[in-house]
Formats: structure tokens, sequence, C-alpha cells
């Protein structure tokens, strides 16, 4: 882990405890790399975004899969150079692919401008998703970024994949 400058890696059952004890432990690393304000903010906020992409959407998944999968995901967080690398890896349904790709897409498609335009539309449609969110997690993580989402769908089986999304952060944006 040291070699690929890995901060930070989990695999496992994830659960609203262990969300608050991975953001204290990335916050106190931060600081001790004595990262500049600036920096520690931006990985902070979007790693939130990620963790809780994570956390309210393994449910979809849990008739599909053994006990032990259920809420399992994977996430790593490591810093080469100036720049930090979020991954985060879950199982999704298969039939909610295409309307994840075709927002990942759009999301990817847009500009700074069009993306801060976007967000205020989704903010201000007021309508949620199932999960009880707005959708506007990923917008924000691109907005915050200033990067593309890196994202790819694994198929398990004909009813679940494993879907992955590789986010970069750095402090040129």
């Amino acid at each position: 882990m040291e070699r690929n400058n890995i901060l930070l890696s989990f695999k496992g059952e994830i659960t609203s405890d262990l969300l608050t004890s991975i953001l204290g432990i990335m916050e106190s690393k931060m600081e001790n790399m004595q990262e500049e304000p600036k920096i520690r903010k931006k990985v902070y906020n979007v790693l939130v975004e990620c963790l809780q992409n994570l956390y309210h959407h393994l449910d979809e998944v849990s008739d599909l899969l053994e006990a032990d999968k259920i809420r399992s995901a994977i996430f790593t967080i490591g810093k080469v150079e100036n720049k930090y690398s979020i991954i985060t890896g879950n199982y999704i349904l298969n039939e909610n692919i295409h309307g994840l790709r075709k927002r990942l897409d759009e999301v990817n498609s847009l500009s700074k401008e069009e993306l801060k335009e976007y967000y205020k539309r989704v903010l201000n449609n007021g309508e949620m998703s199932l999960k009880g969110g707005g959708g506007l997690g990923m917008i924000d993580i691109a907005r915050k970024t200033g990067e593309k989402l890196e994202y790819n769908f694994l198929e398990i089986d004909n009813k679940v994949s494993f879907f992955t999304l590789n986010i970069k952060v750095s402090n040129q944006n």
C-alpha cells in the first residue's frame, strides 16, 4: 500500500459508524501530511459525497446476493504527487445501469458553467430519487473536482454488476 501511495483502503460492510470513522481518519491523515486547508476541504467534501453514494445505494441488491455481500463495498484513497484518487465500488442491479450511465455521461459532457446551471436546475426541481437524494452527488463531485467522472460496470451475472467510480481531486482546480 505504501509503494502505491494508498492512504486508506477498505473492503467490507458499510455502516454509518464506519463512514464517520473513515472521515475522521482521513481528516487526521491530511492534517499530519500538512496538506493545505483548501485541498483538505475539497478532498473531505468529495469523500463525503462518495461515501454517502456508497452507503445509500447498497440496499438495491440485497435480495440477489449472498448475505455477506449485501452491504459490501470497496473504496481506496491514494495520493500521487498533487492528486488524490478516491475509488469506490459497489454492486448495482443491471436494470439500473442505463439510468446511472446516462446521468454520469450527462455530467461528464457539461462545462463548469453548465454544471453550475444543471446543479441549480436539479436543486430547484425538487424531485427526489428513490434513495432520498436529488441526484446532486455526482454533479457536486464534478463541480468540486473540475474532473470527469471515471466509471466502469463489471457484469457479475444477468441481474447484478459491480460499479466502480474513480474520482481525481487536485489542488489545481
